[in-house]
């Protein structure tokens, strides 16, 4: 779900030419705030400049359409920039801000909890775990997320599609590099969930804009097939089923029943789903016996499934006798089952959908256009209070609007095209990482996805986390996927 320019005056903003038409009209003049700080990062004492500001963005006939806003950090004090890497982030959705990433995981600051359902709740402390000793931080916020926006009047749909959006998003990098003067700087450009798709397409679309390294965070790619999608699921339902206890652990970490579960789904499950109804009735029990011991279900429920559970039938059956569902982007939440759920916007780690008052009736979950965009008045206030950005209106966390709206195009597979930059480019580096407890998208769906995009194996660092969607939650996630991230920006 992560992220220019104005020195001494002048407006470095650089317009998105989405056609060849000439500027038919004055953009307005781009927002801007350059504040100096001071941090403890890797044990380092860092002076830094951070520039929140926007960036214009033009229609296809040349007219200023939309602002897009980053916020950057830079560390003061270095002699040669062109030594020093730079990491553009965003997140993903689509119609999600950068603050996942930017005040979760790998900015200066990271968000204090807030309770339960509250999301303007929370403040915002030091983040000693960043990583900004290292590598220069450019969060970009897509239009129609964070403070980001269609100007007045326009209809921000163009930018509201995997083609759109990647073009606006790679024009904002550009715009950065040259306003900045860092073309020669390493670059490393980094996203997490629909953002991992966005930096894919962007790879394959810029051939003028080379990259050292990717970083893809809870990768988002389609598992075809009438029997991979449960595949690639299953190692997911066995860590969820280890951690509430629902299978003998047997002394078990649960990186070992995960790879457990990779290593049986790969193997007799697959070959069993491929046979279909020509699985003899003996096997098929088999199977689904031990598919109940790695994923807590009945094998009476599994066989009555065929042995392909869905997503909702382990979500929804796993604690059932706790009359309890679990959440989807992270399997260790819970919340009560109740009739209705559809086991997508109502998931419980999310937090976005109301909790239903005591006795009230049980109705369909709102769909995203319902809910539109959900302010994050915390981060809001961060970039006001702390980096002085002049803005107002609120910042949007995520705009389930711009998520109703978004266009899919599915015309190519834009891991192939980075697996392919990968095999052109031996030099260019990939870093992936996963949480067991993420069934959105799955560890092994992520493995998968990238083993069959061909990205060479000598080029890609893989990093499993025993944590959710957002891998790096949890103090412990937290430092090591940024001394992870610091490792892979920093290798030479």
């Amino acid at each position: 779900m992560a992220n220019e320019w104005i020195r001494g005056g002048a407006a470095l903003g650089v317009l998105l030419m989405m056609g060849t038409a000439a500027m038919a009209q004055t953009a307005p003049a781009p927002r801007v705030a350059v504040t100096k700080h001071e941090g403890a990062f890797n044990g380092q004492t860092v002076r830094y400049t951070a520039t929140v500001a926007e960036t214009v963005l033009n229609d296809a006939t040349g007219r200023p359409a939309a602002m897009a806003t980053t916020i950057a950090y830079v560390r003061d004090g270095v002699k040669d920039r062109a030594q020093r890497p730079v990491m553009f982030l965003f997140n993903g959705g689509p119609g999600a801000s950068s603050s996942p990433l930017h005040m979760s995981a790998l900015g200066p600051y990271k968000r204090t909890p807030a309770p339960p359902g509250d999301r303007s709740g929370g403040g915002w402390v030091p983040n000693p775990a960043s990583p900004l000793d290292a590598v220069d931080l450019v969060f970009i916020d897509p239009v129609g997320t964070g403070f980001s926006r269609p100007l007045p009047g326009v209809d921000g749909k163009p930018f509201y599609s995997n083609a759109g959006d990647a073009q606006a998003v790679k024009t904002v990098i550009q715009a950065w590099l040259k306003a900045n003067g860092r073309e020669a700087s390493p670059r490393f450009l980094a996203g997490e969930s629909y953002g991992t798709t966005r930096a894919a397409t962007i790879v394959g679309i810029s051939k003028d804009l080379p990259f050292d390294g990717v970083l893809l965070i809870a990768l988002a790619g389609e598992v075809p097939g009438r029997e991979m999608p449960y595949v690639v699921a299953l190692p997911t339902m066995a860590a969820g089923a280890w951690h509430h206890g629902k299978i003998d652990r047997a002394g078990r970490t649960v990186d070992q029943v995960f790879a457990e579960a990779v290593e049986f789904a790969r193997t007799e499950y697959v070959t069993a789903l491929i046979q279909g109804g020509s699985l003899p009735a003996a096997e098929k029990r088999r199977i689904a016996e031990r598919m109940s011991a790695l994923v807590g279900l009945p094998a009476a429920l599994i066989e009555e499934k065929n042995l392909r559970l869905s997503k909702n039938d382990w979500m929804f059956n796993i604690l059932k006798d706790r009359t309890l569902r679990t959440g989807l982007l992270d399997v260790t939440v819970t919340a009560p089952l109740e009739p209705g759920q559809d086991g997508a916007i109502d998931d419980p780690a999310l937090g976005v959908v109301p909790k239903r008052a005591a006795g009230a009736p049980a109705g369909p979950p709102p769909s995203p256009a319902a809910i539109g965009p959900a302010p994050s008045p915390a981060v809001g206030r961060y970039l006001t209070e702390v980096l002085k950005y002049p803005a107002s209106e609120p910042y949007y966390g995520v705009n389930f609007s711009v998520n109703a709206a978004w266009t899919h195009e599915r015309r190519s597979n834009p891991y192939e095209a980075l697996g392919a930059a990968m095999q052109a480019d031996p030099k260019l580096r990939l870093f992936w990482a996963a949480g067991y407890y993420d069934l959105t998208t799955p560890a092994y769906a992520g493995r998968y996805v990238l083993d069959q995009a061909g990205v060479p194996a000598g080029q890609l660092t893989a990093a499993y986390f025993a944590g959710p969607h957002g891998v790096y939650d949890g103090e412990a996630n937290l430092a090591r996927f940024n001394a992870a991230v610091r490792a892979f920006v920093t290798k030479r």
